[in-house]
């Protein structure tokens, strides 16, 4: 709320007063990033790979390394391709960035790959006092099913989301008739369903949430892709990193660190990444989430134009601009 203009002119000690009123959403400005045509993950580890030492960082890079060089031929010779590499310091806090990240680099650097960009996972929970799985959690429209009668509560309570509709668990038989039974139907399905219900999050007795891996890995390719904002600004910004030396303390570090100051941008119009084979239920996950996420229209709208001025034309569904290679680099157990 502001004083109008037309008080200065008002002759003095006159009691009108003129008041003009905006929403203060109006105030609020889609703040643009720049892009780079194609971010490239070059993986997405957990304490036990870490835990196998270096032979094993090395084994994985061996294995990223011809994704990696496929995926720049295909973006063109002249195309801004950037790298990344994501930490999973929220399921499991492990070691410090002074021992792990020295160890990232050393192996990546041996397969002939450099890491442009790395990120800590717990970034995508929260960052900077900003909750940025809420951010995305906020953007959920579920499709209900046709006929549903609101039994089921919605995902951002139930805290599960599926691409279709769940088999019925009331139906009551008649007297002396066998139990009905009804299978769950896929939204959209070919001939057959692939139905699949993911959780978003978990809780304590506290209260305390608990966000899922696939859950958190849709923020994640939310954040690559440049579609995430709070109030209009930009969640996680690159910081450089100048020292010599990490920190000791994952809380130390930078959600987001650009390891190479010569890096392409960080958000991209497509993500690609590079992950085990373990990870592909939860990259189904991912999509499904991505598929019912209603995306800031002023960003999407910025990579839109901006896109178009570069002569690409992009899919309209943010979960087709996701790319992915799965390969098995001797990985065992699996992800949270």
């Amino acid at each position: 709320m502001t004083p109008s203009d037309t008080d200065a002119d008002a002759p003095r000690g006159s009691e009108r007063a003129e008041w003009a009123f905006r929403e203060s959403s109006a105030d609020h400005r889609t703040r643009a990033v720049p892009y780079s045509h194609l971010s490239v993950e070059l993986g997405h580890l957990y304490m036990e790979d870490f835990a196998e030492g270096p032979e094993r960082l090395r084994a994985h890079f061996a294995q990223v390394a011809p994704w990696a060089a496929t995926a720049r031929t295909l973006a063109g010779p002249k195309r801004r391709v950037s790298t990344c590499f994501l930490i999973d310091d929220y399921f499991t806090p492990f070691s410090s960035p002074a021992e792990v990240i020295p160890m990232v680099m050393r192996a990546a650097d041996l397969a002939g790959l450099r890491i442009d960009y790395l990120a800590r996972e717990s970034g995508c929970a929260s960052a900077a006092g900003v909750e940025t799985a809420a951010l995305l959690l906020a953007r959920l429209v579920p499709e209900p099913p046709v006929g549903s009668n609101g039994a089921r509560p919605p995902a951002e309570e139930s805290g599960w989301l599926c691409n279709g509709e769940r088999s019925p668990s009331d139906v009551t038989p008649e007297a002396m008739s066998a139990p009905v039974w009804q299978p769950p139907v896929e939204l959209g399905a070919r001939r057959h369903s692939v139905f699949l219900d993911a959780q978003l999050w978990s809780e304590d007795k506290a209260g305390t949430r608990l966000w899922s891996c696939p859950f958190l890995a849709a923020v994640w390719q939310m954040l690559r892709l440049g579609l995430l904002r709070n109030r209009g600004e930009v969640v996680l910004t690159a910081q450089p990193w100048a020292e010599e030396e990490f920190p000791h303390d994952w809380r130390d570090l930078s959600p987001l660190v650009r390891l190479n100051p010569q890096a392409a941008p960080f958000c991209a119009y497509r993500t690609f990444s590079v992950l085990d084979s373990r990870f592909l239920p939860v990259e189904h996950a991912v999509r499904v989430i991505l598929d019912h996420t209603a995306a800031d229209p002023a960003a999407m709208r910025q990579v839109a134009e901006r896109s178009a001025a570069e002569g690409l034309q992009l899919p309209s569904a943010v979960s087709e601009r996701v790319l992915y290679a799965f390969t098995t680099t001797g990985t065992r157990g699996g992800g949270t």
